[in-house]
Order: structure tokens, then sequence, then C-alpha cells
């Protein structure tokens, strides 16, 4: 995806003001506002209202128009400032005991509507009660999969390259998943000795393990795609087996990406619900907390190369 905005203050400059995801309070609200109040804790939304039939019922995340908006992203700025302004429309209210959190909701948000749309379309299963998941990828929204799926009840199993001990396994297993580490056994090889995945969630980054998890998936299953990749990377794969798989299996694959108001409070929901059962959980997904946008180095290293790294945020602080 190619980031642009276009600059107000007549210059040929194009920039964008970066920040996909926020988390802040309600400095100030218009007359006709009435479901926000100053000192409010919020999130916003991404995706902006588009042309399609399916931005006009809120559906701002499945548009259909090439030319999208979304702040932080693309035409639209993002939240890295120390003040921004929005509708009403884009802003959910978040509860002050989940203001250690907030701000994962965005990606939680993601999560949500992968899992939400793989149950609406196993609707057509009549008694589907799935069992088994499969997580594929241990960073932020493959541990936020493994926790929406723990919570409704599943047995999770995450996939990730490195070794154990390390943070993303025992925060897996803080959940009462299962990890297992790819570089000691791949994970085809790994699935072989466990029950048929009833849902896969894929959160890697790396496509070619699409396919694989396509070969993996059980029968009547569904294999939810969360990531987006850029490259040019390609791949060879038993295309035959994964074909009648499919259609022998009757499975399912679904791709999801940014989501509308209602997966946000969805998250908002679960976040509530993981805090009742797992307690500061969630928080510990939020590694490097850099101190300021003049820190702004900082906080780009720790996104780029720094180690033990999960989830890196800036704190902005308007106070004195």
């Amino acid at each position: 995806m190619k980031a642009i905005a276009v600059a107000r203050d007549g210059s040929n400059a194009v920039r964008l003001i970066i920040g996909h995801e926020s988390f802040g309070v309600v400095e100030a609200v218009g007359p006709a506002v009435h479901a926000l109040i100053p000192g409010d804790y919020v999130v916003a939304t991404v995706r902006r209202r588009g042309t399609s039939p399916y931005d006009a019922i809120g559906m701002y995340d499945m548009t259909t128009d090439d030319r999208y908006v979304e702040r932080g992203i693309n035409l639209a700025h993002g939240f890295l400032a120390e003040y921004y302004v929005d509708d009403a429309e884009y802003i959910v209210r978040v509860p002050p005991g989940l203001a250690d959190v907030g701000v994962l909701l965005e990606p939680t948000s993601v999560v949500e509507k992968g899992i939400t749309q793989a149950y609406k379309i196993q609707r057509r299963m009549k008694i589907w009660q799935p069992r088994t998941a499969f997580v594929l990828g241990a960073g932020t929204i493959g541990l936020l999969a493994a926790m929406a799926l723990r919570l409704r009840g599943l047995d999770v199993h995450v996939f990730a390259r490195d070794a154990q001990p390390n943070r993303n396994a025992e925060l897996a297993e803080a959940l009462g998943a299962t990890y297992h580490a790819t570089a000691d056994v791949s994970f085809r090889r790994a699935s072989q000795s466990l029950p048929p995945a009833d849902l896969i969630f894929e959160a890697t980054g790396f496509s070619p393990l699409a396919f694989d998890a396509m070969d993996v998936l059980g029968k009547n299953g569904v294999l939810v795609l969360s990531s987006v990749t850029g490259g040019s990377r390609t791949a060879e794969v038993p295309a035959d087996r994964i074909n009648c798989g499919f259609v022998l299996g009757n499975k399912v694959m679904v791709g999801t990406v940014n989501a509308n108001r209602a997966y946000f409070e969805g998250g908002v929901c679960d976040h509530a619900l993981a805090k009742a059962t797992w307690g500061d959980w969630a928080p510990r997904l939020i590694t490097h907390r850099v101190k300021g946008l003049e820190q702004y180095q900082e906080l780009v290293h720790g996104l780029n190369e720094g180690k033990d790294v999960i989830k890196v945020i800036c704190e902005i602080s308007l106070q004195p």
C-alpha cells in the first residue's frame, strides 16, 4: 500500500502524519455530540467513508473503492500528533478499566473481524462446533488471535519460529495455548500429530505458509488470512492436493484487514473478558514505551531493530 497525503500549506510536498493505531482522551466535543464527553478514553477507527454501497451502511472496511481513505495509511493523516479531530462516528469509547490496553484495540479489531466472519461463514454447517484452532505467528496479531480463540473455548496451538524459552511463547502459554517452535519442527510436520484444525488464523507475514495452512486445514474448516504481503515471493505448492482438499473437504478461506466500528466494540468486550480471566496478560504485549514525539528515532529503532519486541508505543503527554 502506498501511504500518501496532500500537504495543505500550499507547497507541492507530499507527506503523511503516521500513526495507524491510537488511544487518547477527549479534550472537547461539538454541540451535536452526546455520546462522548471531555475526559472519556477513546480510540479512533481508521478507515473512512467512501462511495461504495458498503461504505453507505458503515462497512468502510469492505469498500470496493480503489481509492480508499485510511488514517495514517492512505490519503488521511494518522494519529501520531498532540491532537487530532474526527467525527464522533469514528470514535469508540474505552472504559477506564481498559485504559492500559486501549492502544491494542486497532489490531484486536482485525482479529475480531476475522474470527467473527469465520463464525458467520460457518453458519452454513448448522451444527459447527470448532474445537481446535491453529494460530500461525506469535506477534501482536497472532497473540491477540490466540486470546480471542481461547476466550471462545478452543484448544489453541500457536506456531512461531523462535525456540523456547521466549517472551512470546510464555504469553501464548499463559492463555492455556500450546506453543510450537517451527525452528525445531515445521508447521506441516507438527500439525500431523495434532487434531485437525477447525480454524486456522494466519498472521506471519510469510505468504508461503498460507499454502501450507490451506493444505493442513481440516474438513469443513475455515482459514483466516491476515498478513499483508507486498513482496514478490513465489512458492511451489502441491496445487492439485490443495484444490481437491478444498473441494472435497468443503473448506473456506477468507481474508481480514482493517475493521469497522462493530469490531472495535467487540474488541472492547473481549479485552474486558480477558482482563477478568487472565488479569494483566494483555498489557504485557506492550513491551516498549517511548516517551514523547521528540524521541521518534527511538520509536523507529524499536519498530525495526528492537530486540524482544512485541509492541512499541509512543506516549504523548500534553502535561507540563
